[in-house]
């Protein structure tokens, strides 16, 4: 007999049955006020979003995705993936069936760098991890610090503009054309780990090895080394 496939409700189903005493992120839904975090991003959308052939996704759930991507420490890429296959983050996110429409890693990046030039990131983990104190979620005086690698698509500048981007300088070319400045990324960097080269991003994250809660979540560009970004983890 031909085994039969897994259609939508089959899904919806699967869905619906999933245990959640045993999911942490149905508690973490129910303890974090969520919209109260919308007016600190109501206003990190650039007007030049529209057209550029991806859809909009909600601040409120971008913002879950992040939380997800810290919680599993994973590269934008991966948490794409993680996304579309696990159906206690889709539940985490509102998404009920296959047919959902999930942000992609270059999504997932663009609302990171969005906060991260409204210098709203510190802010948001600062809120995020009072309300779980709040909620009796509690805190070690010891910390867990973990980097992760997050490659971003490499640039095809010439030697004459990387040399300016390494001196913190824009390209004089860039500044009149909107369209080619908002597709370079003049924060990304080239690091080497093992014999491999990356070029992006250092994800650093400060854990509480007892809760598992993100204490503090640091972004440097990837050849900036590990210990700078754990000093300024260690501060806070």
């Amino acid at each position: 007999m031909k085994e039969k496939l897994p259609g939508l409700f089959d899904l919806v189903f699967h869905f619906e049955e999933l245990p959640i005493n045993g999911d942490p992120l149905v508690l973490l839904n129910d303890v974090i006020p969520w919209e109260e975090f919308r007016p600190l991003l109501k206003n990190i959308r650039k007007t030049n979003d529209a057209g550029r052939g991806r859809p909009s996704f909600d601040e409120i759930v971008m913002l879950k995705v992040l939380v997800l991507q810290a919680l599993n420490n994973v590269s934008d890429d991966r948490m794409e993936f993680l996304l579309k296959d696990r159906l206690s983050f889709m539940r985490f996110l509102g998404m009920k069936n296959e047919r959902s429409v999930f942000p992609d890693a270059k999504t997932i990046w663009l609302f990171k760098e969005k906060l991260k030039e409204a210098e709203l990131m510190p802010k948001i983990f600062y809120w995020f991890n009072k309300y779980l104190k709040k909620n009796g979620f509690t805190v070690s005086e010891e910390t867990i610090l973990e980097a992760t690698i997050i490659e971003v698509p490499k640039q095809r500048n010439t030697k004459e503009e990387n040399a300016r981007i390494k001196q913190g300088e824009i390209p004089s070319e860039w500044e009149t054309d909107p369209n080619k400045m908002y597709q370079k990324d003049t924060d990304a960097r080239w690091t080497k780990k093992g014999n491999r080269s990356y070029y992006g991003y250092k994800n650093h994250i400060a854990i509480d090895p007892k809760s598992k809660l993100i204490k503090d979540y640091h972004v440097m560009s990837a050849n900036v080394y590990d210990g700078i970004a754990g000093i300024e983890l260690l501060k806070n």
